[in-house]
């Protein structure tokens, strides 16, 4: 099986106090075809205005920034990493999948503490 090809995004749930923000995250895992368009969806308990990021970690690895405040591409970042969204729904794409992309990736929460994946 080709690993470097396919996707693990896990859920996460991080309910801890009641004034914890939950992130919510899917599809829970996917499996891709190399060149092909994939969405990831993050979905929060309260109103983030445009306080996430998206993470990507690999194996081995510590996780990498790809994108913060929603939607701002980090330097070094291929182009085919984009991000939308704000208040509570929240979206990375990936245009054109390629191998190295194949990891786990997580959205975070920047509005308030504690900050939750």
């Amino acid at each position: 099986q080709d690993w470097s090809s396919q996707f693990f995004i896990p859920l996460f749930f991080f309910p801890g106090s009641s004034g914890d923000i939950i992130l919510t995250q899917s599809p829970g895992a996917q499996s891709v075809v190399l060149g092909q368009t994939v969405s990831i969806s993050c979905k929060t308990s309260c109103n983030l205005g445009g306080y996430l990021s998206w993470y990507l970690q690999k194996d081995g690895e510590s996780p990498k920034l790809l994108i913060s405040s929603a939607s701002s591409r980090q330097s070094g970042i291929p182009g085919r990493f984009s991000g939308s969204g704000s208040g509570t729904a929240f979206t990375l794409t990936i245009s054109g999948v390629q191998a190295e992309d194949g990891g786990v990736y997580y959205c975070q929460q920047h509005n308030s503490f504690p900050l939750t994946q």
